[in-house]
């Protein structure tokens, strides 16, 4: 049975809404998002500064958001309430920056999966088709098969992960760089790779690259929107969701921290600078085996983190076309499996299209952009909320606000110009959209 506007049944308890979150965060990010932060030029002591900015940033909107779903629990993340609380055109920012980011970011994801599957070749994009139709299949089964999925992912992923940090450090300074470590004059560690000085340790970074890093890092840790778009699906929102949100970032910073802290140790700021595989290559003195454990780690990585993002992006469709800012008929949804299977096929028919025909390497910065700003009209709706709907300081909100702000304006400039094109292509077929209707309607 199928119905254009059904509710969404309430299956997810707390340990549900962790994995799924966990399954976002610890997705393609942890694996890839170490050689773009160290081409801005953050070196290894300020690596970890930025990504404690990053992780700052993420709670404080990770707790406005919370906020927002425990008043309003529905699918859609920060639209409906940003809706009821700003307006339709800020709610329609932030829908359109969720939807059209993380749809870019599921067909990294998969071609991401499909690079550590296959060697390069013709069939590396069509083998990114069929995983994401095959994770459509499962979203398309229910939710608690999408959070089922996510806990047999993410739990492999977290071992070899630490396996990682602790091989990182266990071997000491530069052991995986393929370079010669030594000091300068001042005892600086500093690396020669043949024979030449690693720029990547030569001089201080200034303020900029640091906020680049962060906003670049950030991309990692914004799968807690998947616990908060999910709000309509889970037992006792208003106590489940900030709970859930902040237990997950919390074992994803101090998992990020832990690898920011090994990765230099093990490979130096220049071996994370030109390996596509940094994790892979800091146990690669362990054997030809280690390095495949990882992969295969971050494979299994990238499904998880597949499965929550497309499994996200649906239910925040969903929420625009139950209000008109989307196609009405993408607010269809299966009665019997309560599952919005019209979003979910649509938009996992859009990722299979970009990952067969669009080059997605710039992605993570437009998506960081997009996502950014998402956050940015969520804390701005949170800071309405009065005393009694309010689960943590304004100024938790208003710090939020700031700091989306100034990260996503110090993002790489081609994450900005994307972004803003995105934007504009969005506020433009709206506008469009809306002149049509006005058109069509008969006069008095």
């Amino acid at each position: 049975m199928t119905t254009a506007s059904a509710p969404l049944a309430r299956r997810l308890r707390l340990g549900d809404a962790v994995l799924v979150g966990l399954g976002s965060m610890i997705g393609a990010g942890i694996f890839g998002v170490w050689s773009p932060v160290a081409r801005t030029g953050v070196d290894a002591p300020l690596l970890l500064v930025a990504l404690m900015l990053a992780g700052a940033v993420a709670l404080a909107n990770g707790l406005s958001s919370a906020q927002l779903a425990a008043q309003y629990p529905t699918s859609g993340g920060a639209y409906v309430p940003a809706r009821e609380r700003l307006g339709a055109w800020p709610a329609f920012l932030a829908g359109w920056s969720f939807v059209v980011g993380k749809t870019a970011s599921c067909a990294a994801m998969a071609g991401i999966a499909a690079a550590y599957a296959v060697p390069e070749g013709p069939w590396r994009r069509p083998l990114a088709a069929l995983i994401v139709i095959a994770v459509v299949a499962v979203n398309l089964g229910g939710v608690t098969r999408t959070a089922l999925a996510a806990r047999i992912l993410v739990v492999p992923v977290l071992l070899v992960l630490v396996a990682v940090v602790v091989v990182a450090v266990a071997n000491g300074p530069g052991a995986a760089s393929g370079g010669l470590v030594t000091t300068d004059g001042a005892g600086q560690a500093v690396v020669y790779v043949g024979g030449i000085l690693d720029p990547a340790t030569a001089g201080e970074p200034g303020p900029f690259p640091l906020l680049s890093a962060a906003g670049l890092l950030f991309f990692a840790f914004a799968g807690y929107a998947r616990i908060t778009t999910l709000g309509e699906e889970v037992v006792d929102p208003r106590r489940t969701i900030p709970r859930a949100v902040v237990i997950a970032l919390a074992v994803v910073i101090a998992l990020y921290a832990a690898v920011a802290v090994a990765l230099p140790l093990a490979l130096t700021p220049f071996g994370m600078l030109t390996r596509d595989q940094p994790l892979a290559a800091a146990v690669a003195p362990l054997g030809a085996a280690a390095p495949v454990v990882v992969s295969i780690a971050a494979l299994l990585a990238c499904l998880g983190a597949l499965l929550s993002l497309l499994a996200g992006v649906s239910r925040t469709a969903l929420a625009m076309a139950r209000t008109g800012d989307l196609p009405h008929p993408l607010a269809r949804v299966d009665a019997r499996r309560s599952v919005p299977w019209a979003s979910e096929l649509a938009v996992g028919a859009v990722v299979v299209v970009l990952v067969l025909t669009v080059d997605l390497g710039a992605v993570i910065g437009v998506s960081s952009f997009a996502v950014l700003l998402y956050y940015l009209v969520a804390n701005l709706a949170a800071l309405t909320q009065s005393a009694g709907d309010r689960l943590v300081p304004r100024a938790v909100s208003a710090l939020g606000a700031i700091g989306c702000l100034m990260l996503a304006l110090t993002l790489p400039s081609v994450s900005v110009i994307g972004g803003l094109v995105v934007l504009a292509v969005g506020a433009g077929g709206r506008l469009l959209a809306g002149a049509v209707a006005r058109a069509r309607r008969p006069r008095a």
